[in-house]
């Protein structure tokens, strides 16, 4: 999927300026698709983004950073509940924003609930026509993801996911995945970002987005150079028909030889 910023609620009509403002200077920080979102947004608006300090990355729960004195968390609910914020006068807008596919951020400063971001997550063009033809091909189609179960879901009916496997930590992706293999399922994980790297090593065949993190990258078997989708039906069709000819090639070779 792709990203943009669609939607920003302060404690005010001021508070949400500054929360984008503040919000820009963290996320400047780190390479994820939602964070770059919220930076290109906050560009788009005119604004000047100040510098960010002491900035650290929390997988699985959001980020932090000191910026002009002040210490801001960005992030699930998880990142709010384990640092002791609460964050139930958004909760409303939030379960909106995730109704809608969008993938809402916690903003606290100093401890204290300054507002909502949230991120929809634009499904990349030929994604449902991707599903639909390996579902046609006799594969299911699982979507593993760190978002709330909401959001996941939102997503998966625009392409036509069935199963899904939501917020689940980035540590835990390749459970999951060894999960699926237990299972008895020879497993095919596609991902693109840093979290995504351990699941696309424990699995039969990790195929990266080209367009990905060069850690997924060198984590998986196949590389997706151009990131559509459709090209992964189109390598299985490939596999298959190359497993056609080997196993015929076996045959007529023990057929001479004996």
């Amino acid at each position: 999927a792709g990203a943009g910023a669609e939607g920003c609620a302060g404690t005010d009509a001021d508070a949400e300026g500054r929360l984008l403002r503040l919000a820009a200077a963290v996320e400047k920080n780190s390479e994820h698709p939602l964070a770059q979102a919220i930076v290109i947004k906050a560009r788009d608006n005119g604004i000047t983004i100040p510098e960010a300090t002491s900035f650290e990355a929390l997988p699985g729960y959001g980020v932090a950073a000191v910026v002009e004195g002040q210490t801001l968390l960005i992030g699930n609910t998880r990142l709010m509940e384990s640092k002791g914020i609460a964050a139930e006068a958004f909760q409303e807008q939030r379960a909106l924003f995730e109704s809608q596919g969008k993938t809402a951020m916690l903003v606290a400063s100093a401890g204290q609930p300054a507002g909502i971001i949230a991120v929809a997550d634009t499904v990349k063009e030929g994604s449902a026509a991707a599903v639909q033809t390996l579902k046609e091909l006799g594969v299911t189609v699982v979507m593993i993801t760190g978002d709330n179960e909401r959001t996941a879901q939102a997503i998966a009916a625009q392409v036509g996911i069935d199963r899904v496997l939501a917020e689940v930590l980035p540590e835990d992706k390749a459970q999951q995945v060894e999960k699926l293999k237990s299972e008895g399922h020879l497993v095919g994980m596609v991902g693109d970002g840093i979290n995504d790297a351990p699941a696309l090593a424990a699995a039969d065949v990790g195929m990266a987005i080209g367009t990905g993190t060069d850690v997924a990258i060198e984590a998986a078997d196949i590389t997706l150079m151009h990131g559509d989708l459709r090209s992964i039906p189109q390598a299985l069709r490939m596999s298959r028909q190359t497993m056609r000819v080997i196993k015929q090639n076996l045959f007529w070779a023990f057929f001479y030889n004996t």
